[in-house]
């Protein structure tokens, strides 16, 4: 299939709003592609190249960009920095230059989908020195070959900007319609989104829809070193809420730590975020402690993470364990500064068995009996399971004492459901609400803060078309080495720049509180956070989690302010 094919998908569905629509459309191209094309044409239709778990990104930031249209049209830099600046989109940027360029390329070859796929892969896996250089060159040899519309999409594609709006529901949705037409829908979308979650990839999907119909999505069980989709608790506010739904729960601390996924087979263990992250690497302490006391050949738990101070025997904040994540050097010297305690609360497969249908009880009993406990290294989630509010009160103010988020309040016959689900897990928090938001913008700052990106774009997130939609701006809550450890993190992300404000890719998410909601046309969603103040960085948040506009909206009500 010519990439050209999927270039003009993109354009089509750039132009429409209708999620029905747009279904229709990718359906009817994912039937057109041969087993080799579908994978990738399917991971391409939603800008992506890597996925999480495979912990490899384009590493490509605007800059480098502007050399490789350069070079690849003949263009100065600064013409193009430029355009950049009056367009605000280096898609388009690449769109006009490549229209108007006079070199002619000899040998110029048709861009296939295979071809743009497999290239930005090899373009990913260059590492080390010189690695920057070699994507140089790449990158602008591709470009020679693309006509101007396909060089769009291309540069946004390799920036993380496709801005087509094609939400994973959308993916989802079009593989039902185009390979599973003759089962109802909702049957249909179930299954494609079942295999998703354990697979984590709808190229793949694809595949087994495609070539095994219903009952290959069916078939699909966890594999040992790729990670499933977590189960995530919803928001209550009391727990007397709970109570009259559940008139028994199991509860549970709500730990503030690093949620981690383990995978064990033999000797060989994996951690992965609930980003679905790869992180073994940065903990090689949980990984031995597993590897010798989790008694199973092969088995995938949860627990979190929990950095503690062994003088003590109680938790550290939260950002000691995030100082392990971002390492990359010196590791088993951080394990030792910071060590930590893995907490484990759940099972999801053991030994060839997948356990989400088990009732979380019985799950709980499984786990206990595979885990031997190690002090300050591993441990069973401390629980107890009653209906007794008195009790759960008590175990609430424990959890707050010990500086953790709240607790958890589990239905004990809930199976494990992937994703965001209503009757099996919720969140008790203090009454503070907070929000998690991911950071769209950013300005620079004035006198001792000119140096720093000080002030930070907040967005929450639209499920329906996977934008996010602005609701605020604050340049309070971190220190001055978070600004600076901020700043850096943002210029690899922007994408866009008009005089001190810039604009970036929505990659980093943060915590927010503020003193109210209120209604504001100044912010795409309508809404807008008075006094905002980050509260912490979520680097075990992925901007997929961030809170939605519904979530907002249900908020600025609950202030009695409806309408």
């Amino acid at each position: 299939m010519l990439y050209k094919e999927l270039v003009d998908v993109y354009e089509k569905l750039e132009k429409i709003s209708s999620k029905l629509a747009e279904t229709e459309i990718l359906a009817d191209l994912f039937k057109k592609a041969d087993d080799e094309t579908l994978p990738k044409l399917v991971l391409l239709s939603q800008g992506k190249v890597f996925l999480p778990f495979e912990g490899k990104e384009l590493g490509v930031a605007a800059k480098l960009m502007i050399r490789a249209l350069a070079k690849a049209s003949g263009a100065s830099s600064q013409t193009i920095e430029k355009y950049f600046k009056d367009m605000g989109d280096l898609g388009k940027v690449a769109e006009y230059i490549m229209s108007k360029r006079k070199q002619i390329v000899f040998l110029k070859k048709k861009l296939t989908v295979v071809y743009v796929y497999n290239r930005l892969r090899e373009i990913g896996s260059y590492e080390g020195s010189g690695s920057q250089e070699k994507k140089l060159l790449a990158i602008s040899g591709l470009l020679m070959h693309a006509e101007p519309k396909e060089a769009k999409y291309l540069v946004r594609t390799i920036l993380g900007e496709l801005r087509i709006g094609v939400a994973e529901g959308i993916i989802r949705d079009s593989l039902a319609l185009a390979f599973l037409k003759k089962h109802p829908k909702e049957e249909a979308t179930k299954w494609v989104e079942y295999a998703w979650n354990i697979l984590g990839d709808f190229g793949e999907v694809a595949l087994i829809a495609k070539n095994k119909g219903i009952d290959g999505l069916k078939a699909v069980r966890p594999i040992i070193s790729r990670p499933i989709q977590p189960m995530l608790g919803i928001k209550a506010n009391s727990i007397d809420e709970v109570l009259k739904r559940h008139k028994v729960v199991i509860c549970e601390f709500k730990y503030d730590g690093l949620r981690l996924q383990v995978h064990k087979k033999g000797d060989n263990v994996w951690l992965f975020t609930r980003r679905l992250e790869n992180v073994t690497k940065q903990f090689p302490d949980v990984v031995e402690v597993v590897k010798e006391n989790l008694k199973a050949d092969e088995c995938i738990v949860e627990g979190e993470a929990w950095p503690i101070d062994l003088k003590t025997g109680k938790p550290m904040p939260f950002q000691k364990i995030s100082q392990r994540i971002q390492r990359k050097y010196g590791i088993e010297k951080m394990a030792k500064e910071i060590p930590v305690q893995l907490n484990l609360f759940d099972i999801m497969y053991l030994n060839g068995e997948t356990l989400f249908d088990k009732p979380l009880r019985e799950r709980r009993k499984i786990l206990e009996s595979i885990v031997n406990p190690v002090e300050h290294k591993l441990q069973l989630a401390e629980r107890i399971e009653t209906s007794d509010i008195k009790v759960l009160e008590e175990f609430y103010h424990k959890a707050l004492e010990l500086n953790q988020e709240g607790i958890m309040l589990k239905n004990p016959e809930a199976p494990y459901i992937f994703g965001r689900k209503v009757g099996g897990w919720y969140k008790i928090k203090p009454t503070m609400e907070t929000l998690d938001l991911v950071i769209v913008g950013a300005e620079w700052g004035e006198g001792a803060r000119s140096k720093w990106l000080s002030s930070f774009l907040l967005a929450v997130r639209d499920p329906d078309t996977g934008k996010f939609l602005t609701c605020g701006m604050s340049g309070t809550g971190l220190t001055e080495e978070q600004f600076e450890k901020m700043t850096e993190a943002l210029k690899e992300l922007i994408i866009e720049e008009k005089g001190k404000t810039v604009y970036v890719k929505p990659k980093i998410v943060v915590e927010v509180s503020y003193q109210e909601i209120q209604k504001s046309p100044k912010y795409e969603s309508g809404y807008a956070l008075r006094f905002p103040r980050i509260e912490r960085i979520r680097i075990d948040k992925s901007p997929e989690e961030a809170d939605t506009i519904e979530r907002l909206i249900e908020l600025y009500k609950s202030q009695g302010k409806a309408g």
